[in-house]
């Protein structure tokens, strides 16, 4: 059973960086894409970025491109989020989640509920 287990959360003031992880209980996260979704207060959960197993394919949502970049270390089980240029309209909770599969065929960028999801990390921007 994949458990995925997101960390690295925090206050930070506009303009700053925040790098979040995400954690595989299992030593298959090579093999696998990995999504990153946030929910804000009150909005709807929306899709960030996607990473493919080998790095091959990543994706961001337009909101966020050229401020977070996605990346994985395999060998330490883990993908981070490194986020710069945070703006208060950033400030949810950010998830990780797969499918299962090794590809980000998501258009949305957002993996169904039934999926596996971790149990998120919040991220607040303060002006």
């Amino acid at each position: 059973q994949l458990r995925l287990v997101e960390s690295g959360g925090g206050l930070v003031q506009a303009g700053g960086s925040l790098r979040l992880s995400c954690t595989a209980s299992v030593e298959s996260l090579a093999q696998i894409a990995i999504y990153w979704s946030r929910q804000a207060p009150g909005r709807e959960r929306e899709g960030v970025s996607c990473i493919s197993s080998g790095s091959t394919m990543i994706q961001y949502a337009d909101s966020v491109k050229g401020r977070f970049t996605v990346s994985r270390d395999n060998a330490r089980n883990t993908v981070y989020l490194q986020m710069t240029g945070l703006h208060p309209e950033d400030t949810a909770v950010y998830y990780c989640a797969s499918t299962g599969d090794g590809i980000c065929t998501i258009p949305t960028l957002m993996p169904q509920s039934g999926d596996y999801w971790g149990q998120g990390t919040q991220v607040g921007v303060f002006s």
